[in-house]
C-alpha cells in the first residue's frame, strides 16, 4: 500500500504542477475516459481472465486508488509532453519509451507489500511491454478526438 500511496502522490503532484498543455474541461474528460477504459479492462482482467488483479483477487475496496487516481495522472503527464505536430518518427520513439517506462514501474509495483500492490495470475511483463504501446496511442487518440470536438464548437 505504501508503494501505491507514494506513486499516486507523486504522479498527481507532477501532473498537476507541470501542465501547460491541456485544459481543465481535457483533464476531467482524458480522467473520465481513463478511469471507465481502466476499470472495463481490469474487470475482465481480474474477474473473467484472472491475469492479473491488485492486492487480492476480486473485487477489493483497497484497489480504488489504483483503479481512479494512479493512472489518469500519469496520461496527463504522457500528453502534456506528447510530441504532436512533430514527425511519426519522433512520436513512435516517445510512445516506446514511455510503454519501457510504464513496463519498469509495473516491476516495481509486483513487489511484495508494503511496496507493491501489483500481482499477476497468468499475465506476464513482456506483455505489458508490448500492450502498452496500444493502450498510449488509444490515449493520444481519445485527446486529439477531444480537441476535435472543442474545436467544431
Amino acid at each position: 500500500m505504501l508503494g501505491l500511496l507514494s506513486a499516486v502522490v507523486l504522479f498527481n503532484a507532477f501532473a498537476f504542477f507541470t501542465n501547460s498543455r491541456l485544459t481543465k474541461s481535457q483533464i476531467l474528460q482524458i480522467w473520465t475516459f481513463t478511469i471507465a477504459f481502466q476499470i472495463f479492462v481490469d474487470t475482465y482482467m481480474n474477474q473473467k481472465f484472472h491475469g492479473y488483479w491488485y492486492f487480492d483477487r476480486g473485487i477489493d475496496l483497497k484497489a480504488i486508488p489504483a483503479l481512479i487516481v494512479l493512472i489518469p495522472p500519469v496520461n496527463m503527464i504522457f500528453l502534456n509532453r506528447y510530441p504532436f505536430g512533430y514527425p511519426l518518427l519522433k512520436r513512435i520513439m516517445y510512445v516506446i519509451l514511455w510503454a519501457i517506462g510504464i513496463t519498469l514501474y509495473e516491476w516495481l509495483a509486483v513487489l511484495p507489500e508494503p511496496w507493491g500492490y501489483f500481482r499477476y495470475g497468468w499475465w506476464k511483463i513482456t506483455y505489458s511491454l508490448l500492450v502498452n504501446p496500444l493502450l498510449l496511442y488509444i490515449v493520444v487518440k481519445f485527446y486529439e478526438l477531444v480537441r476535435k470536438f472543442e474545436n467544431e464548437s
